[in-house]
């Protein structure tokens, strides 16, 4: 046996050790508990893997974001194996990580019932307390098609190594481009192999090292997610370093359902998605309505204020439209199927961009006009697949609060500045406060246009302008526009979840594409730089995401109903209905339930309906020219003159507070 040197990385402190040679990754985190894998050279290694002279070594922690890969994905594996004991038919799929949780795919006679989930769940936790070992062997191709030649997928699956962005989501982490590598499960005790699965891995040492699972719903999904392949029934389970962290997470899990958008749309009538009118096509109803108008109302505002000019453009185009701007070539399938007539293909406008591009184009500009704020309510239209359509967060006709500003370059840093500033301060007075930012840029991919030239000139201009906001900056290496890098704006809500709201994208192509053009001071001809600015991304989105944030309690500015009156008996009807003329009077949206339902009823069904002020009125608030206020978590303030209570209801909607 000879010496082997290695550096023990941990965070910014290295260890230089001499050990032996067949020391393992194991040996080198002995006792640290928490350490699952390890990484060397940047590759991920199961903790088995015998440590090589001269190589940097550091530990995967289970509760780090490359630590739950690994326990999701193993315990994906302990699924797989609980379903093939109960089910012996079933065929394998594929079954990686995926955020919060793993799943895996199987082909069987009958889809899973939730009695069958109950079962295979209490299966996996005996092969949990097995302690089965994961051990890794390599393999070729041969050898594994006779070792897996009942399982057909990965049969299909192994013709694909190599082409693993052929293959499916997911699949990667079955045969990447690497070694073909098989997993066993082996018995604690006497190494006998258990189970075994086609994967790269790296893996837990054991079944034991998996402290925390659930199993949470079946659904079906087609294979390699194509609608021409079989489809498979797939389960979905979670895992989590602790007990703790497991229940913590499924309390999420209940207050996000509490919250979700679909729900409070129906319980609070603001709106449906008809199936008359078909899939991602929503309708807004009267309360829904009023919510909807006040945002678009203050965003016009705020607009006006920051010198924008309101354009208006229509729903269709020709064809060639989108051919120029560059969109149909890198994004038919985002578009709705041409429509002939007159001889010519039109589509449906799935982006305000082009239309905007021939507003500035109409006639000429001097450098005098820039920068050109334009700015649009605009309708779009995408064909998204009927699997990722979800609610208003996901829809396929949805409105845009559109924003194109052409400006010099050297116009562009300055502008690039003032609009990210403009974005963050509009969502904060919409409610949203926590925020990070996601800087997109191009990769090697040939759907990117343009120069080496520009993308670094324009990524450049909008890493200054993110840095200046202080916030954190997170790298999305080639998530860029086909024409240019953006900056998107993460936004948290008040559980916790990331949104994706506004962007903003620096374009220098298309400006060329539709040849825009400026006179200068020189009297010289220059192109204009072309910023996209999307704010609330969708209106119905950002409804959406504000209707879960506020958990259908919208603050009193945007409420549908700011105030309801509620009378203690028919006598008190008369009062507050003066009570509501007064306050409509003021501004504000008031209504009296003057129903035969019992006072108590009433306050129930107020706060049902999520109304931030009841205003009850009795005989002594009648004799006293007084009101008294009921709040949504039941507090309640008596005898308050009228006009102070409506003076109150004003200065809250003002304010725009939470109360």
């Amino acid at each position: 046996m000879s010496d082997v040197r290695v550096i023990i990385q941990r965070d910014s402190e290295r260890e230089e050790r001499v050990v032996t040679t067949g020391t393992t990754a194991a040996d080198l985190f002995s006792g640290e508990r928490t350490v699952v894998a390890a990484r060397v050279a940047g590759e991920l290694k199961d903790l088995a893997y015998e440590v090589k002279d001269g190589e940097t070594v550091e530990g995967v922690e289970i509760s780090s974001e490359d630590g739950l890969g690994i326990l999701r994905h193993s315990t994906a594996h302990v699924l797989a194996q609980a379903v093939q004991e109960l089910f012996p038919e079933a065929k394998l799929g594929i079954g990686p990580p995926v955020k919060d949780g793993f799943y895996y795919d199987f082909d069987v006679a009958e889809p899973f019932t939730p009695e069958d989930l109950k079962r295979i769940e209490k299966k996996m936790q005996e092969i949990q307390k097995r302690g089965q070992r994961f051990a890794r062997r390599v393999t070729n191709d041969e050898d594994a098609r006779v070792e897996l030649a009942d399982e057909p997928y990965k049969l299909e699956l192994i013709g694909l190594k190599g082409n693993a962005a052929n293959a499916a989501e997911g699949a990667d982490a079955e045969v990447g481009a690497g070694e073909l590598t098989i997993y066993d499960n082996l018995d604690a005790k006497t190494g006998e192999l258990c189970w075994k699965d086609l994967c790269r891995g790296p893996h837990l040492p054991t079944t034991r090292n998996i402290p925390a699972f659930k199993l949470m719903r079946s659904a079906a999904a087609y294979w390699r997610g194509s609608e021409k392949n079989p489809q498979l029934q797939r389960i979905y389970g979670t895992a989590w370093p602790s007990k703790d962290e497991l229940k913590a997470y499924l309390d999420f899990l209940v207050e996000a359902e509490k919250r979700d958008h679909r729900k409070l749309g129906a319980e609070l009538d603001l709106f449906s998605i008809p199936e008359e009118l078909g899939s991602g096509l929503a309708v807004f109803h009267p309360k829904g309505g009023i919510v909807r108008r006040e945002m678009e109302n203050y965003s016009r505002q705020k607009h006006e204020d920051a010198d924008y000019e309101f354009v208006n453009t229509p729903h269709i185009s020709k064809e060639q439209l989108f051919e120029t701007s560059g969109h149909l070539p890198h994004y038919s399938d985002g578009m709705f199927p041409p429509l002939e007539f007159d001889g010519q293909n039109y589509r449906l406008k799935a982006m305000n961009c082009p239309m905007h591009n021939l507003i500035f184009k109409a006639r000429g500009r001097s450098y005098r006009e820039l920068p050109l704020r334009l700015f649009e309510f605009g309708t779009v239209y995408r064909y998204e697949k009927s699997g990722v359509v979800h609610g208003l967060t996901r829809a396929r006709g949805f409105t845009q609060d559109d924003s194109h500003i052409y400006c010099t370059k050297e116009q562009m840093a300055g502008e690039l500045d003032s609009l990210l500033t403009f974005v963050l301060d509009l969502l904060r007075d919409y409610g949203l406060s926590d925020f990070e930012l996601e800087l997109s840029t191009r990769d090697d991919s040939p759907k990117f246009i343009g120069t080496d030239e520009e993308w670094e000139e324009a990524t450049e201009a909008l890493r200054q302008a993110a840095e200046k906001q202080g916030l954190p900056l997170v790298p999305d290496p080639g998530g860029a526009a086909y024409y240019g890098p953006k900056i998107s704006v993460q936004a948290k809500d008040a559980i916790g979840r990331s949104w994706q709201m506004s962007t903003i994208q620096v374009d220098f192509q298309q400006p060329k594409r539709f040849q825009l053009e400026y006179t200068a001071a020189d009297g010289s001809k220059q192109q204009p730089v072309m910023i996209h600015r999307a704010l609330f991304g969708s209106i119905e989105r950002f409804f959406a995401v504000l209707l879960e944030h506020y958990a259908g309690a919208f603050p009193a500015w945007l409420a549908p109903v700011q105030a309801l009156g509620i009378p203690i008996g028919d006598a008190h009807v008369p009062y507050l209905a003066e009570f509501a003329k007064k306050a409509k009077a003021a501004g504000l949206r008031v209504d009296v339930d003057s129903s035969s339902d019992r006072m108590q009823k009433k306050i129930r069904n107020a706060q049902k309906a999520k109304v931030p002020f009841m205003v009850i009125a009795g005989d002594e608030d009648m004799a006293a020219g007084a009101v008294s206020f009921r709040y949504r978590d039941g507090s309640q303030e008596n005898g308050i003159p009228v006009d102070e209570a409506i003076a109150k209801i004003v200065k809250v909607v003002e304010d725009r507070v939470q109360i």
